[in-house]
């Protein structure tokens, strides 16, 4: 499981970067800046929960367990919600497509995944022996 968690946080963290550049120097020329805005926001919790997956891989290799497992998976459907969500949102506006914008609904659910992941995380680690 710990290297799945790392094979995912390889592949989302490249996209970040990719998403990234994209919004710095490409999507400026497409959307308002307050757009701009909330593409990064997309970009920059991605990036956060990069980090977090790579750590829960890296505690799982060591001292597998539930909580860890649920930790990663947390993280990646949290990435997909939240980030994907204001991507989604971003490419709506630019295409001036305004039949989908319930889709901003899907954000904070992804933001529950996050927490939960990182709930989820403080319990395998508080699960540790000494």
């Amino acid at each position: 499981m710990h290297k799945s968690f790392l094979v995912w946080a390889a592949v989302l963290g490249a996209l970040a970067v990719i998403l990234g550049a994209f919004g710095a120097h490409k999507l400026k020329e497409l959307v308002p800046p307050e757009t701009v805005s909330t593409f990064q926001t997309g970009v920059t919790y991605q990036f956060y929960h990069v980090f977090a997956l790579i750590a829960t891989g890296i505690l799982f290799a060591h001292l597998p367990g539930s909580q860890l497992v649920w930790a990663g998976r947390c993280f990646i459907i949290g990435i997909i919600l939240f980030s994907g969500s204001l991507y989604a949102l971003t490419l709506l506006k630019a295409t001036g497509n305004v039949g989908l914008r319930g889709i901003g609904i899907v954000t904070p659910i992804g933001g529950v995944f996050f927490i939960a992941g990182w709930i989820s995380l403080l319990a395998g680690i508080l699960k540790l022996k000494a």
